[in-house]
Order: C-alpha cells, then sequence, then structure tokens
C-alpha cells in the first residue's frame, strides 16, 4: 500500500533580510524554494526596500514574496524553510526578537487553511499590518485569499498609509 500523497497547495512565502547582501541572499533564498522537495516555485515578486519595524535602531530590510506550489504538509514547509534559513547564516537561537538578520522566511499563506498549532499560524498572525508583505504579495497575487481578512489587495488597501520602495 503506497502512502496518501498531501494534495498540491499553492503557499506564499515572505522573504526579508538586512545582513550582509540581502539582495543576493534573497535571490539565493528563492532558488532554494525552487529545490525544496515536492515543491516549485510560481512567482516571486520584486524585491523591496522597507524600513524595519520594532523600534531596533538596525539597517532598512531588502523583502520580497514568493509563491510555491507544495505537496508539502504546512508542517513539513515551515521546517523548510527554517533549513534554508540556517543554510544562509541564520540563528533564531541567539538572535534578539525583530534584530538583525540574514535571511526571514514567513509561511504567510498555505491555501486558505487557518493554521494555529505550537509555532505555527497561517495565515501570518501580522500580515494585515505589514505593508513590507501586503505589497509584494499584491504584485504578484493580488485576488490571493487571506482568511478572515479578505483579497491580499483589499488588505493593502485599508492600511491608512506606507512606503515600500522597489528595488530595479
Amino acid at each position: 500500500m503506497t502512502a496518501m500523497r498531501h494534495p498540491p497547495v499553492i503557499a506564499f512565502i515572505g522573504l526579508g533580510g538586512n545582513v550582509g547582501d540581502a539582495t543576493s541572499t534573497l535571490r539565493s533564498a528563492l532558488d532554494q524554494l525552487d529545490q525544496l522537495p515536492d515543491t516549485r516555485l510560481l512567482a516571486a515578486s520584486s524585491l523591496y526596500r522597507t524600513a524595519p519595524v520594532g523600534g531596533i535602531d538596525q539597517a532598512d530590510f531588502i523583502n520580497a514574496v514568493a509563491e510555491i506550489e507544495t505537496i508539502l504538509p504546512a508542517q513539513e514547509l515551515l521546517q523548510a524553510l527554517f533549513g534554508v534559513e540556517r543554510a544562509h547564516g541564520r540563528d533564531r537561537a541567539v538572535e534578539q526578537r525583530w534584530g538583525p538578520r540574514t535571511l526571514d522566511l514567513d509561511l504567510l499563506l498555505y491555501g486558505e487553511e487557518v493554521i494555529d498549532v505550537d509555532g505555527l499560524s497561517v495565515p501570518h498572525p501580522r500580515i494585515a499590518e505589514r505593508a513590507f508583505v501586503l505589497v509584494p504579495l499584491v504584485e504578484i497575487a493580488p485576488e490571493a485569499i487571506i482568511p478572515g481578512h479578505g483579497t491580499a489587495r483589499e488588505v493593502l488597501g485599508a492600511l491608512e498609509s506606507f512606503t515600500c520602495e522597489a528595488l530595479g
């Protein structure tokens, strides 16, 4: 008897970094997302320069969003994302929350599922507040459904103000 395969799911990954050559790091991470088992990269947004959040004095971030198709269950996908982060020098155990980092990969959306288990909340808990996620998400998938909020375009339109500078 063969194991049941998980049906393909469209997921969105937020990428960010502000240590070292963040532009090169994000491009490398996008390549690695396309190499994950049972996963393929469907689209990637432009890169955006954004101010950091969290009140820590640090360099601006470079951010993007990737759209992938995967048959990995959400928790396996999250573990694979952590592996990509580690490959780019991130050590979550020693860093300061909202502090500088080489690479941050966030599982933003996993189909239209709502997941709340230890260590994983989907949709990302602060997605509706973060222009640095919504602007690149709207660029590649304006009609993506953010459960509990509406489409990505609607959620971005509800933000009071924001700045995201697209890089050339």
